[in-house]
């Protein structure tokens, strides 16, 4: 039986929840069909389809009321040149807030990583009033625990939120919370975790990005599939509660949530107001 803290702080948190979506051709009738129009939809990028997708779907849902992410991947962004007209771009249709991750890809040009991006952002008069950043709850393959937290504290001055990458361990989010809030970085985090995911659906869209994201794409997440297909494995509702008490304290300074969808945005949307119901009753 949860306590009343516990139950307080999963019903803001999804009350308080995002959903991160892929842009491939079914995205945006899915978001139109399945969300309302309060739900903040961000949009990744991907170097196979390249930042012209992401920014069109972020323009259409714009159009249709939607407060919209889209990820402006460091790596794939040529020089400040292209940063400025993307800025333009993004801000000429109404667009306030982006997500700026380093990305996969090779760099295109002037940006190795987010923050050499986010410097020339500053440069040209931070057009965009909410900008998010990466955070690591678990090791990164190619970087240190420590250099990921200075990371952090590098970005503060340019950033306004941080998003944590995907994780299954409450135990890591417990500790690398009050690990980052201890080293002095207090902007708010959004928690990054999976929706309901079926994962025969879940291959089918990744064969739809394409042959070579696709590949990238699984081998990436294998370790994902596997906890989410997996009979009794993973469940958001359990993962919040086992979070909760870290979560709740004003001091965490966690806004909210940050939902994986892997495009299942009916299903995410189905579970989020479900649990919502059962929670508030």
């Amino acid at each position: 039986m949860r306590n009343k803290a516990t139950t307080a702080a999963m019903i803001r948190l999804l009350e308080n929840a995002r959903y991160e979506v892929l842009p491939t051709p079914s995205t945006e009738d899915k978001v139109l069909t399945h969300l309302p129009i309060e739900r903040v939809v961000t949009i990744t990028a991907s170097p196979g389809k390249g930042l012209e997708s992401t920014f069109d779907l972020a323009e259409r849902l714009t159009g249709h009321g939607y407060d919209v992410v889209p990820h402006l991947a460091a790596r794939m962004v040529t020089n400040r040149t292209e940063l400025s007209e993307i800025c333009d771009r993004l801000t000429g249709k109404g667009i306030r807030s982006i997500f700026v991750p380093g990305g996969d890809a090779e760099p295109a040009g002037d940006y190795p990583d987010a923050f050499s991006l986010l410097a020339d952002l500053h440069e040209l008069g931070d057009p965009f009033s909410h900008v998010g950043v990466t955070g690591y709850p678990e090791t990164h393959p190619t970087i240190s625990d420590d250099l990921t937290v200075q990371s952090m504290w590098d970005k503060r001055q340019y950033a306004t939120h941080v998003v944590s990458n995907l994780t299954f361990d409450p135990a890591a989010i417990r500790a690398w919370i009050k690990r980052m809030r201890g080293r002095g970085v207090t902007m708010p985090l959004l928690l990054g975790m999976p929706g309901p995911i079926d994962r025969a659906k879940l291959l089918n869209m990744a064969t739809k990005i394409g042959v070579g994201e696709s590949t990238r794409f699984l081998s990436k997440h294998r370790g994902t599939f596997l906890r989410l297909a997996a009979p009794g494995g993973f469940t958001g509702e359990r993962f919040l509660e086992q979070c909760a008490p870290v979560l709740a304290p004003p001091e965490a300074l966690v806004e909210g949530l940050h939902v994986f969808t892997f495009n299942q945005v009916a299903e995410t949307e189905a579970w989020r107001s479900d649990l919502l119901e059962r929670l508030k009753a």
